[in-house]
C-alpha cells in the first residue's frame, strides 16, 4: 500500500475524523472494517490497522482512504486538513461540561510528555493557581460523569442503611464507631479578602487532628444541618480512606480553600494536592449521599415537585439538597451554583453544559446582570425566584428554567443557590420542535427589548414538561417573563445591547 507524501502531511486530523464518524454512526471497528471489506477487499483496513489509524499511528493509503469515505458517503478531501470542521474533530462527549471539548489533534503536540511541560506554564502564565486546576480537572470529570459516581454511593448506603433525615446523634454515632472523639471549640467569624479581593467574612466550622480528634465549633450547635454534613465529611474520609489524606479544616465564608493552606498559593501543580483534592471531592459526595440517600431521596422529591423546601423534609441544608437533586433525578440535563457574589462562584455544577454567568477564577468584565443568580445577588429580597431563560449556547438558542434562592451561611455571609435544567432535551422528547420554540421565543425577547411574556401555545408545551418532569417550578418560572440571558456581555442578544449597561432587573 502506497501512501503520498500530500497525504501524509494532510492526515493529523485524519484518525479523530475517522473515529468520531464511526461512533457518531453506531459502528463497531469491526462494523466498519466488515463494511470496507463489501466494498473493495482488496483495500480494506483490517481492524487492528483501522485502531492503529484512528490513534494517528498509521496512514491510510488513498485507496484504502477512498474505500473508507464511500462507507460514509464523504469525499476523501474531508477527511484531510484543509477542512477541519470543529464538529468532526471534537467528540461528543468533549461537549459536556459548559464548555466545549477539543479534539488533542495533532496528536504529537498533545503527548503526556509535552503537557506535563505546557500545563504547568500555562497556570504560570494565567495565574491560575495548581488547587483551582484541580477543582478545574474534577469538575470537568464530574460534569462528563454527569454526577454519577455509584461506588460512593454504595459505600455511603452501607454506612447509612439507605436512612433519610439523620440526627445528629445518628452522625455522632457512627463517627464514634470508627474510631473518631468528638470534641467542641469556640471560634467566631472573621474578615479576610479573598483572591478577587472582595471583602467577607470566613468561620471555620471544623477540624481533624490525628489520630482521630473532630474539633467541632460551638455555633454549629445553631445551625445543624451544616453540623451533619461536617460529620458525614469526615466520616466519609474515614470509610473511604481510612483517615488518610484527612482534610485538617472545614470552614464557611470566603476563601475557604486558601486561608488555611500550609503552602502558599502558586501555579505549581503539585500531584499531591490534586490527589487530595478528588479525596475531598470523594468525601463531599459521600457526605451528600448519606445525609440524602438515592432512592428515598428521590422519592421524596417525586412527592415534593423538586420543591427547594424539600431540604427541611430531609433535614439537610438548601445546598446539600439542591446539589442532590442534580445526582438523584432521572433527568440528567441539570446545572446549579452557589454564589457569593458578582466573580464569586463557590460551587459550580454544569452537567447540561450551560456556560459560566461569570468567572469564579478571574474578574470578568462584562457579566451579563440578566442570570437569575445575578439577580437574587443584587435583590435584598428573601426567598425563591423561577425564571425562564434563553441563551444562545453555540449556534443555537436553548432554553432555561431555574429556581434560586438566598440564604445565609454560618459566617453570616448571603449567598445564592441557584439549581436548573436544560428545557431542550426534554421538549425534543415529548415530540416537540425545541429548536423552533427557542427561535421564536427569542426573537420575541429581542422585539421586546429583552424579556417578554410566554405566548400561551409555549407556556402549554413548559406546563407539559413540568408535569412529566414533576419539576414544580418550572410552572412558576412559566407564569413570569421570559428573559434574553448571554455567556457574556460583549455578546449581548438585546436591541440595543445593554453591554457595560447592563443594570441588574429584580422582581420577576
Amino acid at each position: 500500500m502506497t501512501v503520498s507524501k500530500s497525504l501524509i502531511r494532510q492526515s493529523h486530523f485524519l484518525g479523530t475524523k475517522i473515529r468520531n464518524l464511526r461512533k457518531r454512526n453506531h459502528l463497531t471497528m469491526e462494523d466498519l472494517s466488515t463494511r470496507c471489506i463489501r466494498i473493495d477487499p482488496e483495500y480494506a483496513p483490517s481492524v487492528s490497522y483501522l485502531s492503529m489509524i484512528e490513534r494517528g499511528k498509521r496512514v491510510p493509503s488513498v485507496d484504502m482512504l477512498d474505500v473508507i469515505a464511500q462507507v460514509f458517503q464523504k469525499d476523501p478531501a474531508w477527511f484531510l486538513d484543509d477542512e477541519p470542521e470543529q464538529s468532526a474533530i471534537t467528540p461528543d462527549k468533549g461537549n459536556r461540561g459548559g464548555i466545549s471539548g477539543m479534539a488533542l489533534e495533532p496528536s504529537f503536540l498533545f503527548s503526556n510528555d509535552i503537557l506535563q511541560i505546557a500545563i504547568p506554564e500555562m497556570l504560570s502564565q494565567t495565574g491560575i493557581t495548581g488547587r483551582q486546576f484541580a477543582h478545574l480537572l474534577i469538575r470537568a470529570h464530574q460534569e462528563s460523569h454527569q454526577n454519577h459516581f455509584p461506588d460512593l454511593e454504595r459505600s455511603a448506603e452501607e454506612v447509612g442503611h439507605k436512612q433519610l433525615n439523620l440526627s445528629v446523634e445518628d452522625l455522632m454515632k457512627m463517627a464514634r464507631s470508627l474510631g473518631l472523639t468528638i470534641r467542641w471549640v469556640q471560634r467566631t467569624p472573621y474578615d479576610v479578602v479573598n483572591e478577587l479581593g472582595v471583602l467577607g467574612k470566613q468561620l471555620v466550622t471544623s477540624f481533624f487532628e490525628p489520630p482521630g480528634s473532630i474539633y467541632l465549633n460551638e455555633v454549629l450547635k445553631s445551625y445543624p444541618t451544616r453540623l451533619k454534613y461536617d460529620l458525614a465529611v469526615y466520616i466519609g474520609h474515614c470509610v473511604l480512606h481510612n483517615k488518610e489524606g484527612l482534610k485538617s479544616v472545614l470552614s464557611v465564608g470566603y476563601s475557604a480553600e486558601n486561608h488555611f493552606d500550609n503552602q502558599s498559593s502558586s501555579s505549581e501543580l503539585n500531584s499531591q494536592d490534586i490527589l487530595q483534592a478528588w479525596r475531598d471531592f470523594e468525601s463531599s459526595f459521600f457526605a451528600g449521599a448519606l445525609l440524602c440517600p438515592r432512592l428515598p431521596f428521590r422519592q421524596l422529591l417525586d412527592r415534593c415537585g423538586y420543591d427547594i423546601s424539600v431540604h427541611l423534609k430531609a433535614g439537610v441544608s438548601p445546598s446539600v439538597a439542591m446539589r442532590r437533586m442534580t445526582v438523584v433525578s432521572p433527568y440528567p440535563h441539570w446545572h446549579y451554583f452557589d454564589a457569593y457574589g458578582q466573580n464569586k462562584l463557590k460551587a459550580v455544577y454544569r452537567g447540561n453544559g450551560i456556560p459560566l454567568p461569570w468567572g469564579n477564577m478571574r474578574t470578568v468584565a462584562d457579566p451579563c446582570q440578566h442570570w437569575s443568580v445575578f439577580r437574587q445577588l443584587s435583590s435584598p429580597n428573601q426567598g425563591n425566584s423561577a425564571q425562564i431563560s434563553i441563551l444562545h449556547v453555540g449556534d443555537e438558542p436553548r432554553i432555561y428554567c431555574c429556581e434560586s434562592v438566598n440564604v445565609a451561611d454560618a459566617a453570616e455571609n448571603q449567598r445564592v443557590l441557584c439549581a436548573g435544567i436544560d428545557l431542550n432535551p426534554a421538549i425534543d422528547a415529548q415530540g416537540g420542535n425545541a429548536q423552533d420554540i427557542a427561535t421564536a421565543l427569542q426573537q420575541l425577547c429581542v422585539d421586546q427589548g429583552g424579556m417578554a411574556t410566554i405566548p400561551l401555545a409555549i407556556q402549554r408545551e413548559f406546563t407539559t414538561i413540568a408535569r412529566i418532569l414533576n419539576i414544580h417550578w418550572i410552572e412558576k418560572g412559566v407564569e413570569s417573563p421570559a428573559r434574553l440571558i448571554c455567556s457574556r456581555g460583549a455578546v449581548c442578544p438585546r436591541q440595543p445591547s445593554c453591554y457595560q449597561n447592563c443594570e441588574s432587573v429584580t422582581g420577576e
